[in-house]
C-alpha cells in the first residue's frame, strides 16, 4: 500500500507538524494515511507551477475530484484536472516546490496517495445505503 519498500537510507520525506484542537485550518483536512500508491506518468513545467500527473487504482480514482484534496507523499495539494479515467494532475507551486520533495518526481516513479477523508467517508456512506443516500424516516 506504500512506496516505503523502495526507499534507501537518507531518502527525503515530508513531514509536518500535527494542528493541535483549537489551532486555525489553513488548508486541507490530512490525517497521514496512505490509501494506496499512485504512479507518476507525466511531469511538466508550466507558467507558475510544476504540473505532475499520477495515474491511480480504479477503486481510488472516484474518490478524486476537479478542486478537490489530495495527498502526495505527505503534502497537502488541489486536484487541478483530471486526465483520463485513471488519472488526475496537481499544479505545484513554487513555494511547495522548494519546501518539499515534489520537485524532484519523475516519470515512472511510485507516489504515496491520500484521498480527501470526505470523499472517503461519502463513498462509504453511499455503498452503505446502495449507492444512493437514504436516511430511514425518523419517529
Amino acid at each position: 500500500r506504500t512506496t516505503i519498500g523502495d526507499w534507501d537510507v537518507g531518502r527525503r520525506v515530508n513531514l509536518e507538524r500535527a494542528l493541535r484542537l483549537g489551532d486555525a485550518l489553513g488548508g486541507h483536512l490530512v490525517q497521514g494515511h496512505v490509501d494506496g500508491v499512485g504512479e507518476v506518468t507525466r511531469v511538466e513545467n508550466a507558467i507558475d507551477a510544476l504540473v505532475v500527473t499520477v495515474e491511480l487504482s480504479e477503486a481510488l480514482m472516484p474518490l478524486v475530484a476537479p478542486q478537490g484534496s489530495i495527498c502526495l507523499d505527505g503534502v497537502s495539494l488541489t486536484v487541478s484536472a483530471l486526465s483520463g479515467v485513471r488519472a488526475f494532475q496537481v499544479a505545484v507551486i513554487e513555494y511547495t516546490r522548494r519546501h518539499t520533495t515534489l520537485a524532484v518526481v519523475t516519470p515512472g516513479q511510485n507516489i504515496n496517495v491520500e484521498v480527501d477523508v470526505i470523499a472517503r467517508h461519502v463513498h462509504r456512506l453511499l455503498s452503505v445505503w446502495g449507492g444512493a443516500l437514504q436516511l430511514p424516516a425518523v419517529e
